[in-house]
C-alpha cells in the first residue's frame, strides 16, 4: 500500500498551508516530513513515514530525518513506520535504535482495509447484506450519486460536518482547512468528492484521497432529515466501485477502535466501517527520536507533570465527602 500521508500531493497541501515540508529519498527509503510546533519547540514529523523496503534502508532514512531535523533546530522526529521493512511487532526494533513512544498516537494505530484485487461482485459478498441490498436498491428511492473535482463543492460536506457536529458534539477540523485541502488536491485528480442526491439535492457527501494504489477514506457527513434512508451506506460502496474502476487496489477506512476497548470514541465508526468487509491492520504507532536530548527530556518532565496535575484536580481523584 502506499499511503497518502506520504505522498507529493500531501507535500501540496502542507505547502499551501504554509507549512515547510522536507522530502528526500534514498535507496530503498523515502519520506515526506512537515516541520510543526509544540510545547517543546519545533518537531519535524513524518506521518505514515518514513517508507523503506529494509532495515538498513530505515537506518538510512532515520540518519536522514536526524540530519534535517539538525539542520532546521527541530528538538525531535517524530514518525510512524507503517511500511518500514521492520519486522512486527516492531517496539523492540525502534527501541533499539534510540527512539520512545510518543505521548499519544498522531494517527490511527489500527486501520480497516477492504481488499479490491477480487471481482467486486466478491468485495460486495463479504459486506453485510443490508449493506448491498442498500446500493442495489436504494435508487429506487430516488437517490442517485455523483463525484466532483469542483473544490467549491466541498461547502456541501462542511454543510453536513457542521450539522454532525452539532448532533454529536465532536469538532470537526476547519472550514479554513479542508477548503485548502480541496483546493490543493481536487484539480489535481488526488481527492474525489462523492455526493449522493435526492431529486436533484445533496444529502450526504464524502471526500477520498488517492494514492498509487490506495483510496483513504478521509471525511464522510449526511443531511439529518435524511437519515432514515442510510443513503451513507451505498455512497461508500459507489466510492469502492469507483476505486475498482480506477484501478486502485485498496480502501483504507481510516482508524478503528480495539476490539477489547468497546468504549472507545471510535467504537460506533468500527462497526459501520467492519460491515463493508475487510481486514484490520496494526501499525506501531508514532515514535519520537530525541534530537536535542535536554530539551526533549524536559518536555516530557513537564508534560507528566502537568497530567499529574491534572488528575489530582479532577473530581474523581477528590475524597468522597464523610459528612453528614
Amino acid at each position: 500500500m502506499e499511503f497518502f500521508l506520504q505522498t507529493p500531493a500531501w507535500a501540496d497541501v502542507q505547502s499551501s498551508l504554509g507549512r515547510t515540508v522536507h522530502q528526500q529519498s534514498g535507496p530503498g527509503w523515502s519520506f515526506l516530513a512537515v516541520e510543526e510546533k509544540n510545547p517543546a519547540g519545533k518537531v519535524l514529523y513524518a506521518p505514515y513515514g518514513p517508507v523503506a523496503s529494509s532495515a538498513e534502508a530505515f537506518d538510512a532514512a532515520l540518519a536522514a530525518l536526524v540530519a534535517t531535523a539538525r539542520s532546521c533546530g527541530a528538538v525531535f522526529v517524530r514518525i510512524e513506520p507503517v511500511s518500514a521493512g521492520l519486522e512486527m511487532p516492531a517496539a523492540a526494533e525502534l527501541s533499539r535504535r534510540g527512539l520512545q513512544p510518543a505521548p499519544v498516537n498522531q494517527q490511527p494505530e489500527l486501520s480497516w482495509i477492504v481488499d479490491l484485487e477480487d471481482d467486486f461482485k466478491d468485495v460486495l459478498a463479504a459486506m453485510k447484506p443490508v449493506n448491498r441490498n442498500l446500493y442495489r436498491n436504494i435508487h429506487k428511492k430516488g437517490v442517485t450519486f455523483r463525484t466532483s473535482q469542483e473544490p467549491d463543492d466541498i461547502r456541501i460536506l462542511l454543510d453536513f460536518l457542521h450539522m454532525t457536529s452539532r448532533r454529536n458534539g465532536f469538532k470537526p477540523q476547519s472550514d479554513a482547512y479542508l477548503t485548502q485541502v480541496a483546493a490543493s488536491l481536487m484539480p489535481a485528480g488526488a481527492a474525489t468528492l462523492f455526493i449522493a442526491e435526492l431529486h436533484g439535492g445533496p444529502i450526504a457527501a464524502a471526500l477520498a484521497y488517492d494514492s498509487a494504489d490506495t483510496r483513504t477514506y478521509a471525511h464522510a457527513a449526511l443531511d439529518d432529515t435524511h437519515r432514515k434512508l442510510s443513503a451513507g451506506i451505498p455512497l461508500l460502496v459507489t466510492l469502492m466501485a469507483d476505486a475498482k474502476d480506477r484501478g486502485l487496489k485498496y480502501v483504507d477506512l481510516w482508524g478503528v477502535a480495539p476490539a477489547d476497548q468497546p468504549g472507545h470514541k471510535w467504537a460506533g465508526f468500527t462497526a459501520f466501517k467492519k460491515s463493508f468487509g475487510g481486514h484490520e491492520v496494526a501499525y506501531p504507532g508514532t515514535w519520537d527520536l530525541p534530537v536535542q536530548k535536554l530539551r526533549y527530556n524536559a518536555y516530557q518532565l513537564a508534560r507528566k507533570l502537568r497530567d499529574r496535575l491534572r488528575a489530582l484536580r479532577s473530581p474523581s481523584a477528590r475524597p468522597a465527602r464523610t459528612d453528614t
